[in-house]
């Protein structure tokens, strides 16, 4: 099962036994106690792709048959080990593989890096969430930064939908850095593309003491007059380039109906299953 994506690259919503041998087994563990499951983790792990797409409740998950005619699995066996691969971090693991295998492979483009926004409505309430004036609901919002070829390549920072998201800049560019620094990615001299929302002094001065540059789109914000001084660095042909890249990966993140509203109370589950979609997405030059 696949879902096309607009560069004519299949993303995957299901995984073949050898691709989830060589890109997700490797950073799985295995459970110390307890009886053997009754099926492999491959069958487990495509079941939670399997809610991820299609975005039904856990008890609604289609399960296969057996050989006896019943469910070969109950879906409260799929939800526990998704809970223990969640507090084990193994998803956060399998995302920074998929950057690490970008590098080694030479599809990252890092000479511009793009970053946005996604705000998210939460219809069951929960933590982490606040109301947008903006959006004119309530949600949380994340921070992503992606490459020049719509790779997912840091951490995202969450927050409440109430919050500006110029703050979390502050928060998230140092997490890009660090991922950057302990997969070996240079950044020096990467342009950081930005929209107006996070135009301060503040994060400007945070990518150049990072050696990189910004280019970041001046918020008018409500002036009738040009601003005094010298011109702020702005390029508005790399900034066109967000339309086709971080806005195509927002674009994608919708593929996964799960991820479309928030319904789960805890924010950690919900974000753990954007970190998933954002894998599958680094995934599609392999699968």
């Amino acid at each position: 099962m696949m879902a096309r994506s607009q560069a004519g690259q299949a993303i995957p919503v299901q995984l073949t036994f050898l691709q989830f041998q060589e890109f997700i087994f490797p950073h799985q563990v295995a459970p110390r106690r307890g009886p053997a499951p009754k099926i492999s983790s491959f069958k487990i792990f495509n079941y939670i792709l399997r809610i991820l797409y299609l975005g039904c409740q856990w008890k609604m998950l289609p399960i296969d048959k057996g050989p006896d005619g019943r469910p070969e699995i109950h879906y409260t066996r799929v939800y526990a080990t998704w809970r223990r691969w969640l507090s084990l971090g193994c998803f956060d693991a399998i995302f920074t593989a998929s950057v690490s295998l970008l590098h080694q492979c030479g599809m990252l483009d890092l000479t511009v890096i793009h970053g946005d926004g996604t705000p998210p409505a939460a219809k069951k309430g929960g933590d982490n969430i606040g109301f947008s004036g903006h959006k004119k609901m309530k949600g949380d919002k994340v921070v992503a930064f992606c490459d020049r070829n719509c790779n997912v390549i840091a951490p995202f920072v969450t927050a409440a939908g109430n919050l500006n998201e110029s703050p979390l800049f502050r928060e998230a560019l140092p997490r890009l850095t660090s991922l950057a620094k302990t997969l070996g990615l240079d950044l020096h001299g990467s342009v950081i593309s930005l929209d107006g929302a996070y135009d301060s002094r503040a994060n400007r001065k945070a990518i150049f003491n990072r050696g990189m540059t910004p280019n970041i789109n001046e918020n008018p914000r409500g002036r009738k007059t040009i601003k005094r001084g010298r011109k702020r660095l702005f390029n508005p042909l790399i900034f066109k380039e967000r339309f086709r890249t971080i806005e195509r990966v927002f674009a994608w993140e919708d593929k996964f109906r799960r991820l479309l509203l928030r319904f789960k109370r805890r924010s950690e589950v919900h974000y753990a299953f954007k970190t998933l979609a954002y894998t599958l997405i680094n995934l599609r030059h392999f699968c």
